[in-house]
């Protein structure tokens, strides 16, 4: 996998498959945090699992818009839990993109015969990857992408324009507090982690965000020191929780 940290897209506010919870199963630590960190940025919610048993856990809790799937893994394979998936009527209809270090095209016969949606092979762009996921989700539809205007009492934050007004006046904004308010408003109503907000700093700790994050309540909240709307979710980062 190519690792593309700056792929000059600043949002995924038109993609398709905007806000959808995505399930990426990779033994790979690295591949696999990489992927996550990279679809984050791309706009969608990602969980992951390091091996088939992890995610047969996770599917039977959380329903996922699209799983990204490793085929070669110690103990059960892609291809197998493939089948399981498509055997199962609550997942059937789920869409599979296999991902496999081989490139043989008995491989990919094999996969899609199992049933996945798609097959790529490693080492990849996960650019490709990203257009392949919005691909397979336009053609099997789902959850409708995050609105253009995200509303919180008297603020209205425009995700296009990346404008935030309050009472009919307009905030200003620095480029990291638009950025990390159009992270929060993609995954309205669902926590994302500090690093996630801000994956391109070199501060390990996520303070930058912290200090970001006390600026936009006093922009937002009617009381910053009890916030409504942009919330604390302790040990995990962060909130928007609009109307």
């Amino acid at each position: 996998m190519t690792d593309t940290r700056s792929n000059g897209r600043s949002g995924p506010i038109a993609a398709p498959g905007a806000g959808r919870h995505l399930l990426v199963v990779d033994d790979d630590d690295r591949i696999r945090e990489l992927l996550k960190e990279f679809l984050t940025r791309e706009g969608y919610r990602v969980t992951g699992a390091a091996h088939a048993g992890a995610a047969r856990r996770l599917v039977e809790l959380i329903e996922f818009d699209l799983i990204v799937l490793d085929v070669m893994m110690p103990g059960e394979t892609g291809f197998d839990l493939t089948s399981w998936i498509r055997s199962q009527a609550t997942l059937s209809k789920t869409p599979v993109l296999l991902l496999t270090a081989k490139g043989d095209p008995d491989d990919r016969i094999e996969g899609l015969s199992r049933g996945a949606d798609d097959y790529m092979s490693k080492p990849f762009d996960p650019r490709e990857l990203a257009l392949r996921v919005e691909a397979i989700l336009r053609r099997t539809g789902g959850k409708p992408m995050t609105p253009r205007e995200i509303r919180m009492g008297p603020a209205v934050f425009d995700m296009e324009r990346l404008e935030l007004t309050r009472d009919g006046e307009l905030q200003r904004l620095t480029e990291a507090e638009a950025q990390l308010l159009k992270t929060l408003a993609i995954h309205a109503h669902s926590p994302v982690e500090r690093m996630n907000l801000s994956p391109d700093t070199a501060d390990i700790t996520g303070r930058a965000v912290d200090v970001q994050v006390t600026r936009l309540r006093r922009k937002l909240e009617a009381d910053p020191k009890n916030p409504r709307y942009l919330q604390t979710v302790r040990g995990v980062g962060y909130m928007l929780a609009p109307d």
